[in-house]
C-alpha cells in the first residue's frame, strides 16, 4: 500500500472550503452546514487539527484586518447613515403615533357605524316580521270572513255554496298561515261546520216534508179531477162509437183516439210543488257521502206521514179527502222516483203503497160493516174508482183495491137483492092476477119494453091494436121492471171495476137466480096456497110460463146491456196471456190477427198526428210483462211472447210502419236474454253497453223477480235450483239500479 499523502491546509484552501459551504459568501442566504462534516472528518483523519486551526486563525485575522480596513475607509458614511436612520426612526415613530391616533378615531367611528348597521338590520328584520304578521293577520281575517260567510250562507239556505267554501278552506295551499293555531283550529272545526250544513239542509227538507203534507190533498184532488175530466170525455166518445165501448181510460185505444194534453198536477192553478229543498238535500248528502243516511231518514219520515193519512176509525164522509191525500202522497213519491237517479227505489215505494192500501182496505171494510144503505156502497165505489184509475196511470198496483171493489160489489148486490126481493114479494102477494090492459100505443110500447119476451111474442103483441089486454098480470110486469132496475144498478156499480166480464155475469146470474127462485117463486107458492079462484090460478100459470121465457131471455140480457164488443186495449193485453203455460207455442196468438185487423181498420183511419199513434204503441207495451199486474210468470210465457213479437214486427212492417218496431226493442232483448240464459253477460259493463243497451236494469230485475216467484211455487228440485239462480241474478242486477 502506497503511503498516504498528507493534505496541506493553507488560508486560501480554507477560504475556498468555507466559500463552498456558504459560511463566507455574503450573497448566500443559507448555510450548507451538511458539507462541514466531511471536512472535519478529513482533518481528524489526517491528524491535521493543529495545522488546520493555525491556518483558520490566520484566515480569521486576515478577515478581521479586511473588515477593519473597510470600516476605516467608510466610517464617515456609516456615521451619516446611522444619523439618517435615527432621523427616519423619529419620523417613523411620529407617523406610528399618528396612525395609532387615526386608528383609534376610525375605530370609534366604526363602532358607531356597526351599531347603526346592527340597529338597521334589526329594524329591517322587525319590519319583515311585521309585514309577515300583517300578511298572516290579513289571511286570518279572510279565513275568518269565509267562516263567517259560511254561517250567513247556511242561514240564507245556500247550502251548496257553504259546502264549497268549506272545501276551499281545506284545499288552501300550504303557507305561513297553515302553521298558525288559528288555522289548525279552523281545520279541526270543519267537521262541525259540515255537520251544521247537514243539519240545516235536513231541517229545510223536514220543513218541505211538512209543507207537502199540507198540500198533498190538493195534489191528489187535482189529479183525480183531471182523471174525472178525462173519463167523462172518454165516456162521451165511447157512447158515440160502439167500437170503443169496452176500452178503458189509459188503454192504448184511448191514448190513440183521444188527443189530450196531460195536466201537470205538480204545477197548476191550484197547487205548485217545489222539489228544490229535497233535491238540494240529496245533493248535499251525496257530497258528504251520507246518502244512505238520508235515504233511511226520508223513508222513515214518509212512512210516518203515510200512517197519519188514515185515521183509526174512517168515517165514510171523510173517504174522499183520505183518498185525495193518498193519491197526492204517491203521485209525489212517483215524481221523486222518476226525477232522482238512485235516491228512491221502487221497492221502498211499493212497501209504503202496500201498507197504505192494506190499511185503507181494512178501514173501508170496517166502515161499511153493518151498512144497510146500498147508495153508500155506490158512493164508496165511485170514490175508489177515480182513485184507482188515477194511480194506475202512475203504474201503481191496484189489484187489492179491485178486489175490495168486487167485495163491495157483492155486499152492494146483497143489499139490492134484499131490497128488490122485498118489492118482488109485495108485488106477487098483492097482485089481483087479472090481465093488464094497455089503453094506448105508447103505453103498450112502454110495457113491452119493460118485460122480457121472445122476439116472436114481442112482434105479435107489438102489431096488435090498442086498447089491448095483455097475457100477464100486474105482478109479472112489475117484477120484470124491478129486475131490470136491479140489473141496471148492478152494472152501474160494475162500471169501471177491473174484472173479466164472465165473472161479473156469473155473479149477476147467481143473484137473479135468488130473485126468481126464492122471492118470486116462493111468493107465488105462498099466493097459490091461499088462492082458490080458478081464474087467478090460471093467471098464475100463465105468469109462470112467461117467467120461464123470461129466464131464457135473462141469460142473454146482461151481455146485450153491456154492448159486449171485444176490442183490444193494448197490443199486449194481460187478459189474453197464460203467464205460466206448461208448453211453448210455435205460432202467434190468434188474438194478434184480430188485433192487426182492428189496427188497420180503426186506428189508421183516425185523423190524428202520427206521433200520437206512436206514443200509444209505446205506452201499450211499457209495463207489459214486467208491470205490476203480472205477479208471476215462467220462461214458456216469455218464449210465447217472443214469438208474438216476431209476428207483430212483420205485420207492422207490412203495413208501412216499420219505424214502430223499435217499440219492441227492450221487450225482445229481455226475452232473448232470459231464454238464452245470458244474464251473466249483461252484468259485464262493456257487453251491457254494446249488446244490451236497450234493457233497463230495473225492468230486467222486475222480470227476474217474477220468474223467481214462479219457481218458489214449484216443488221439483230443478225448478227450485233455477229459481235460486234467478234470485241471485235479480239481486246482482238490482245493484246496477
Amino acid at each position: 500500500m502506497p503511503p498516504r499523502r498528507h493534505l496541506q491546509y493553507t488560508p486560501e484552501s480554507i477560504d475556498h472550503q468555507l466559500q463552498q459551504i456558504h459560511l463566507l459568501d455574503s450573497s448566500s442566504s443559507s448555510e450548507n452546514l451538511e458539507q462541514l462534516g466531511p471536512i472535519i472528518k478529513q482533518i481528524h483523519a489526517s491528524k491535521q487539527q493543529e495545522v488546520y486551526l493555525r491556518n483558520l486563525q490566520a484566515l480569521v485575522e486576515a478577515k478581521d484586518s479586511e473588515i477593519e480596513s473597510i470600516c476605516t475607509e467608510n466610517y464617515q458614511e456609516f456615521i451619516s447613515s446611522v444619523s439618517t436612520l435615527f432621523t427616519v426612526k423619529s419620523y417613523t415613530t411620529s407617523l406610528r403615533e399618528k396612525i395609532a391616533t387615526l386608528d383609534e378615531s376610525v375605530a370609534l367611528l366604526g363602532k358607531g357605524l356597526v351599531a347603526r348597521k346592527r340597529a338597521l338590520l334589526q329594524s329591517k328584520k322587525t319590519a319583515a316580521n311585521l309585514d309577515e304578521a300583517v300578511d298572516t293577520l290579513q289571511a286570518c281575517l279572510k279565513l275568518l270572513d269565509v267562516v263567517d260567510r259560511i254561517g250567513d250562507m247556511i242561514r240564507e239556505g245556500r247550502f251548496w255554496s257553504a259546502l264549497r267554501s268549506l272545501e276551499d278552506i281545506q284545499a288552501t295551499p300550504l303557507n305561513a298561515l297553515s302553521h298558525t293555531p288559528l288555522y289548525q283550529h279552523i281545520l279541526s272545526s270543519l267537521p262541525s261546520l259540515r255537520t251544521q250544513v247537514q243539519d240545516a239542509v235536513t231541517a229545510s227538507m223536514k220543513q218541505w216534508l211538512l209543507e207537502i203534507r199540507n198540500i198533498t190533498g190538493t195534489v191528489g184532488k187535482a189529479a183525480i179531477e183531471a182523471m174525472d175530466a178525462r173519463t167523462r170525455k172518454w165516456r162521451t166518445r165511447r157512447e158515440k162509437d160502439p167500437m170503443l165501448r169496452l176500452s178503458r181510460v189509459g188503454s192504448a185505444v184511448e191514448m190513440v183516439t183521444n188527443e189530450r194534453s196531460d195536466v201537470n198536477v205538480m204545477c197548476c192553478d191550484t197547487v205548485k210543488v217545489d222539489f228544490q229543498p229535497l233535491y238540494q238535500c240529496i245533493h248535499i248528502y251525496a257530497s258528504l257521502e251520507s246518502l244512505d243516511e238520508l235515504r233511511s231518514s226520508y223513508q222513515a219520515d214518509r212512512k210516518a206521514q203515510s200512517d197519519l193519512i188514515l185515521p183509526l176509525t174512517l168515517p165514510l164522509a171523510s173517504l174522499p179527502d183520505v183518498v185525495r191525500e193518498i193519491c197526492g202522497f204517491f203521485i209525489i213519491e212517483s215524481h221523486v222516483l222518476e226525477t232522482t237517479s238512485s235516491f228512491r227505489s221502487e221497492q221502498e215505494i211499493e212497501e209504503l203503497w202496500d201498507a197504505v192500501v192494506t190499511r185503507l182496505t181494512c178501514a173501508v171494510r170496517s166502515a161499511l160493516t153493518g151498512e144497510k144503505d146500498s147508495d153508500s156502497f155506490l158512493r164508496v165505489k165511485e170514490c175508489l174508482i177515480s182513485f184507482v184509475m188515477t194511480l194506475e196511470s202512475y203504474s201503481y198496483s191496484t189489484q187489492p183495491l179491485h178486489t175490495l171493489m168486487l167485495a163491495l160489489l157483492e155486499k152492494f148486490a146483497d143489499q139490492l137483492e134484499s131490497q128488490c126481493g122485498q118489492k118482488l114479494e109485495e108485488v106477487v102477494l098483492e097482485d089481483d092476477y087479472l090481465p093488464v090492459q094497455a089503453s094506448t100505443a105508447p103505453e103498450l110500447e112502454s110495457m113491452l119494453n119493460e118485460v122480457w119476451l121472445t122476439p116472436s111474442d114481442y112482434g105479435a103483441l107489438a102489431k096488435r091494436n090498442t086498447p089491448l089486454y095483455l097475457p100477464w098480470s100486474q105482478s109479472f110486469y112489475l117484477c120484470c121492471r124491478h129486475i131490470r132496475i136491479f140489473i141496471q144498478r148492478f152494472y152501474h156499480f160494475v162500471d169501471g171495476v177491473s174484472q173479466h166480464h164472465g165473472n161479473i155475469d156469473d155473479l149477476l146470474s147467481r143473484y137473479l137466480d135468488k130473485l126468481l127462485s126464492n122471492h118470486i117463486g116462493g111468493s107465488i107458492s105462498k099466493r097459490l096456497a091461499s088462492t082458490s079462484a080458478l081464474s087467478q090460478i090460471a093467471q098464475v100459470v100463465i105468469n109462470l110460463e112467461l117467467f120461464e121465457k123470461t129466464c131464457s131471455e135473462l141469460t142473454r140480457y146482461p151481455t146485450n146491456l153491456r154492448h159486449f164488443y171485444v176490442l183490444p186495449s193494448s197490443p199486449f193485453s194481460e187478459a189474453f196471456y197464460a203467464w205460466t203455460p206448461q208448453t211453448r207455442e210455435g205460432t202467434p196468438s190468434m188474438y194478434l190477427y184480430e188485433l192487426m185487423n182492428w189496427l188497420t181498420t180503426v186506428v189508421d183511419s183516425l185523423v190524428i198526428k202520427e206521433s200520437y199513434k206512436d206514443d200509444a204503441y209505446k205506452a201499450a207495451y211499457r209495463n207489459f210483462m214486467i208491470g205490476p199486474k203480472v205477479s208471476v210468470m215462467n220462461e214458456n210465457a216469455i218464449a210465447n211472447i217472443a214469438t208474438d213479437i216476431i209476428f207483430l214486427e212483420g205485420e207492422i212492417t207490412r203495413i208501412g210502419r216499420s219505424h214502430l218496431n223499435s217499440t219492441f226493442a227492450e221487450l225482445r232483448a229481455m226475452a232473448e236474454l232470459i231464454l238464452q240464459d245470458k244474464v251473466q253477460e249483461y252484468l259485464n259493463p262493456q257487453k251491457r253497453q254494446t249488446l244490451y243497451d236497450d234493457i233497463k236494469p230495473r225492468r230486467l230485475q222486475a222480470l227476474l223477480d217474477k220468474l223467481v216467484k214462479y219457481a218458489a211455487g214449484r216443488r221439483d228440485n230443478i225448478s227450485r235450483e233455477q229459481g235460486e239462480k234467478r234470485r241471485k241474478e235479480a239481486e246482482t242486477v238490482g245493484r246496477l239500479v
